[in-house]
């Protein structure tokens, strides 16, 4: 494995045989394994026992099982998605693929765009922000794709203020870097990888406390399609879109089918329909002091946690 690992590209599961979690995995890891051979690809899936083998398994950083990474050359990248034979798939060839993936044509555009609901794209030709581009995405590439393409490719309806330029496209909409108002690209970008609106689960949750936002859910029954339960998760998705300007920096919009997880989360035994404003940073809660009737008055709660006087 060592000799020959400095030329390949390696999918590793590093398991211990008594893990219940990695048992689990087992099966999946097989799926992983056969799916990849029988697309061709470079990566070769393995798996190690990090018990019997602790020396190699500390030199990868492995501190729980099972870890997943992907090793290429001398970097190894660890993979923190949901245990399903897609997504692993997935994380594999985005990683194992090129760093940063040229759009040659506005067909090879458009493709792209209807295949990923966030897209970054950098225009222009050589420079520091390339630079910096380019060194984001070889620590960004585990969650998203980064692409590049000159100014003639980008739909019509795109205007840049200047070149070079650093773009994201999502939400039927697209939003330019500005270093003067965003800050560190490398932050920005891991603000901007998700919709301004998402189906939150578990996973999510735990993903969005590396942006440093508040999440604000709707708490529903998705199978309730009573006034109160659309109600809140469309005032929701209305803030969310039309008052971008005003919160995306500090906010996350979304709706959580259910209050079982988040009554694990908070200790707490919140009856839904209902909306809650997670710091998941340091496991602080907000809940509206009364109904939230309209989006006026969801932004009016939004404001209170801005200015520090809700409780």
């Amino acid at each position: 494995f060592k000799e020959n690992r400095k030329d390949d590209i390696w999918l590793v599961d590093f398991y211990a045989p008594w893990c219940g979690h990695c048992k689990k995995l087992e099966p999946v890891w097989n799926e992983v394994g056969i799916e990849m051979r029988n697309m061709g690809s470079p990566v070769k899936v393995g798996k190690m026992d990090a018990t019997s083998f602790s020396s190699i398994a500390s030199e990868f950083g492995v501190r729980g099982y099972p870890t997943i990474k992907l090793l290429k050359g001398d970097l190894a990248y660890n993979y923190r998605g949901p245990r399903t034979k897609d997504d692993i798939i997935e994380f594999a060839n985005r990683v194992a693929g090129p760093l940063i993936r040229p759009l040659p044509s506005q067909h090879m555009f458009e493709h792209v765009q209807k295949r990923h609901r966030v897209l970054f794209v950098y225009v222009g030709g050589e420079s520091p922000l390339k630079e910096k581009y380019i060194e984001v995405a070889s620590e960004l590439i585990v969650y998203t794709y980064f692409f590049s393409a000159s100014e003639d490719v980008l739909p019509e309806y795109v205007t840049l203020p200047e070149l070079p330029a650093v773009m994201v496209f999502k939400d039927g909409t697209y939003f330019v870097y500005d270093e003067y108002e965003d800050g560190d690209l490398s932050s920005w970008i891991n603000r901007e990888r998700f919709q301004g609106y998402l189906h939150v689960d578990g996973f999510t949750l735990y993903e969005l406390g590396d942006t440093g936002k508040l999440v604000a859910i709707a708490v529903i029954d998705d199978k309730n399609s009573s006034v109160e339960h659309t109600r809140l998760k469309s005032i929701i998705q209305e803030v969310a879109r039309d008052y971008r300007d005003h919160f995306h920096r500090d906010f996350q919009f979304g709706h959580m089918d259910g209050n079982d997880y988040i009554n694990s989360l908070l200790m707490d035994d919140l009856t839904i329909p209902t909306i809650v404003v997670l710091n998941t940073s340091n496991q602080q809660y907000f809940l509206p002091d009364r109904h939230i009737e309209s989006t006026e008055d969801m932004v009016q709660f939004i404001n209170n946690i801005l200015d520090g006087t809700a409780e």
